[in-house]
């Protein structure tokens, strides 16, 4: 079946994570994705991995073709121009200004492309005091705040995902897909802009708004608290976690599963809100009951008493979940060098314009003759 945005072509002038994941989206959505590269360089993750395969470069750009182009010469302008000129939409993550001094910003297509759409990715906002800084993303995740709900502020620890990259990638393609809309409507397309401070800190809004209303900063502990989360360690060493939230019947089940019904009168414990602030104390109980046995047999305790509860897996764990092969996350996609490489599907799933992995991430400059030749070819032909 055809995907949701079959007919659809975004040019991307991005490299590593923000705009190559937008473009990867949307590209598993059915929409033409066409990456430029620098000739005989390439996206920078090209190189983070095997000669043959990046993972790191393959997991946010399958479903794309790739062209070269040298933007500093005025052949290779003049090739991004005619690009441009035959596309809907346009996705780059480069340094506020960038694009213009190459001469191919916004502003020199939009008027005589009204009905393009121009997505851009920076690390703090096309303007302001900070719009020149590199952008990357442990700095989003610390100058957004995230990093400190993460991570023990007293003893910080950077994280092992690249969040906020990812998560200015998901809200540029929300607002590409919100502008495709908008055109529909108006015929006109739009800038759409996003940063990784700005995705970020959005993202952290429930936790702002609790900042705005009480004035007092959020930590790591602040959620883990109020939602009664905990993570613990089985007799047999292996991680699992509970989390409560708001129904008084998972804590009720939880007491009595954990062997402990007499917590349930306990006035330190009536309420969510005076578990919260004898949290540490709740904590260091169960995790003591805990270690009593193995993890499997908790977990199977806590499920057949409905208190939300799961096993804390690594990435072996994961892709041997029966939950997770059933959804088929993973998928195998040929590839011309090494038969076949392991992705992990899109999240979404739509019922009659289904998202798609086609194929893997292609070779530097591998459709250059596909896309260039067509357009050196139009330009070359009278009328």
């Amino acid at each position: 079946m055809a995907g949701a945005l079959e007919g659809i072509r975004i040019v991307e002038f991005a490299n590593y994570v923000s705009g190559p994941y937008a473009g990867m989206l949307l590209g598993d959505l059915g929409a033409e994705i066409v990456k430029v590269e620098e000739p005989g360089v390439g996206d920078p993750f090209r190189g983070w991995g095997r000669v043959e395969y990046s993972p790191t470069f393959g997991s946010v750009n399958r479903n794309k073709k790739s062209v070269t182009l040298d933007l500093k010469s005025e052949s290779g302008k003049a090739d991004a121009r005619a690009l441009v000129a035959s596309a809907d939409a346009v996705i780059e993550n480069f340094r506020p200004g960038t694009m213009e001094r190459l001469g191919l910003g916004y502003d020199s297509f939009s008027a005589a492309n009204p009905g393009l759409i121009w997505c851009s990715i920076t690390g703090y906002g096309s303007d302001g005091p900070y719009a020149q800084r590199p952008g990357y993303d442990t700095v989003g995740q610390s100058t957004s705040g995230l990093l400190s709900l993460l991570t023990d502020i007293s003893e910080p620890k950077p994280m092992g995902i690249s969040l906020s990259d990812h998560l200015a990638g998901i809200t540029a393609s929300n607002g590409l897909l919100a502008a495709l809309v908008a055109r529909g409507r108006t015929g006109r397309g739009q800038k759409v802009e996003t940063s990784l401070l700005e995705s970020t800190l959005s993202f952290c809004g429930e936790n702002a708004a609790g900042y705005f209303e009480t004035g007092k900063t959020p930590g790591r502990a602040t959620r883990t608290h109020q939602a009664q989360v905990y993570a613990f360690t089985a007799g047999d060493g292996k991680a699992f976690v509970i989390h409560l939230s708001s129904p008084a019947k998972f804590w009720e089940a939880l007491a009595r599963v954990a062997g402990r019904p007499e917590w349930l009168e306990d006035e330190r414990f009536k309420s969510a809100a005076l578990r919260g602030k004898h949290y540490d104390t709740l904590n260091a109980g169960l995790a003591e009951i805990f270690a009593r046995d193995t993890r499997d047999a908790w977990l199977a305790k806590l499920q057949a008493a409905d208190v939300p509860a799961a096993p804390l897996y690594t990435f072996d764990d994961v892709f041997a979940d029966p939950q997770v092969q059933h959804l088929q996350m993973r998928v195998d996609v040929a590839h011309p060098k090494l038969g076949s490489v392991g992705l992990v599907r899109n999240g979404l799933r739509l019922s009659d314009t289904p998202a798609e992995v086609r194929c893997c991430s292609p070779e530097l400059g591998e459709h250059n003759d596909e896309i260039l030749g067509a357009l050196r070819q139009r330009a070359a032909t009278p009328g």
